[in-house]
């Protein structure tokens, strides 16, 4: 689940629950005022507590995940980005018109990458070599063709690194988009799955209309 939404469905319940105890100690137990204050502030942190719990481990389990696993995954993650903000810096910092679709795509799969591993963290798995190799690579690359592309005066040498870093920037654009295809390989496979099951009761139930018509085209 998103961060921000778990914090605000945490704080709707616990905010409540926090009034709630304040006034019942303060009436109807009859407590002085700093004490009911302290036991609103616990029942509120309690509350919290435990339905950041159960939203965590149904969260987990939902995912098929350990907690040591999502921390692995969330640690990487975390570092991703840190990485596709840097990613970003560099391509918008590039000024020639000539590889802006390339920058595009290369930022739009990226971020697509990403976006599917924070929403289903076990993908992760799928992409791991595009966290650990490929996301690398292109940032390394883009911020070194930034740096030479903003050089005033650019010798024949510049020009041909920049030249290669082109290409090879065009070849790790298509290895992004294979690593994006492995995320959602297995969505893929299951809807060729379901089209083919689809194809089946569509025939079936066509058979079942028209037997007489059927046996004649036969």
């Amino acid at each position: 689940m998103n961060p921000i939404l778990s914090l605000v469905i945490r704080s709707f319940v616990a905010v409540p629950v926090t009034v709630l105890t304040g006034v019942v100690s303060f009436f109807i137990f009859e407590q002085n005022f700093l004490p009911s204050i302290a036991y609103a502030i616990a029942g509120g942190v309690i509350v919290h507590f435990i339905l950041s719990f159960t939203m965590g481990r149904s969260f987990l389990k939902k995912h098929q995940l350990t907690r040591k696993e999502f921390r692995y995954i969330r640690k990487h993650l975390s570092e991703a980005n840190k990485k596709i903000s840097r990613l970003n810096k560099s391509l918008f910092s590039i000024r020639d018109l000539s590889t802006v679709k390339q920058r595009i795509d290369i930022l739009r799969v990226t971020k697509k990458i990403q976006k599917m591993a924070v929403k289903e963290p076990k993908r992760f798995y799928q992409a791991e070599l595009f966290y650990f190799s490929h996301l690398d690579s292109i940032v390394e690359l883009t911020e070194k063709y930034s740096f030479l592309a903003s050089q005033p005066k650019k010798s024949m040498e510049i020009k041909q690194s920049l030249i290669e870093t082109r290409q090879t920037l065009n070849e790790m654009t298509k290895v992004l988009e294979e690593d994006l295809y492995r995320v959602v390989s297995d969505d893929v496979e299951h809807l060729n799955f379901e089209i083919d099951v689809a194809k089946h009761s569509i025939k079936k139930q066509k058979d079942s209309k028209f037997p007489e018509e059927n046996r004649w085209l036969k």
